[in-house]
């Protein structure tokens, strides 16, 4: 373990550049699985197995996923401006901004 950073902080790497995500499809699963919970635990309390604190839960989680899709949806194009650089660009990589030599 080198230790040098800690002492001389200008001998540090640089941090790495930010990985562009899609978070759609992360988002759209787990709601659908809490869908999905949601009917059998409703089915259960409808059979008398369960109390509906179960269900309500697996609501909550439908609602909660359905504002990250939301989020989601309004943050998308921000995080598709971003070029391979970092920088935004306005989809052809011509945004008048040339990158910096690092």
């Amino acid at each position: 373990m080198k230790l040098a950073p800690i002492w001389d902080p200008s001998v540090r790497k640089p941090d790495p550049k930010p990985v562009r995500v899609d978070l759609f499809p992360l988002f759209l699963g787990g709601t659908l699985v809490w869908a999905v919970a949601g009917i059998v635990c409703l089915v259960c309390y409808l059979r008398g197995v369960m109390s509906p604190r179960a269900a309500i839960t697996c609501a909550a989680g439908v609602i909660i996923g359905a504002m990250l899709l939301v989020w989601e949806r309004r943050e998308r194009s921000t995080y598709r401006l971003l070029g391979k650089d970092g920088t935004a660009t306005d989809g052809d990589g011509a945004n008048g901004a040339t990158p910096s030599a690092e």
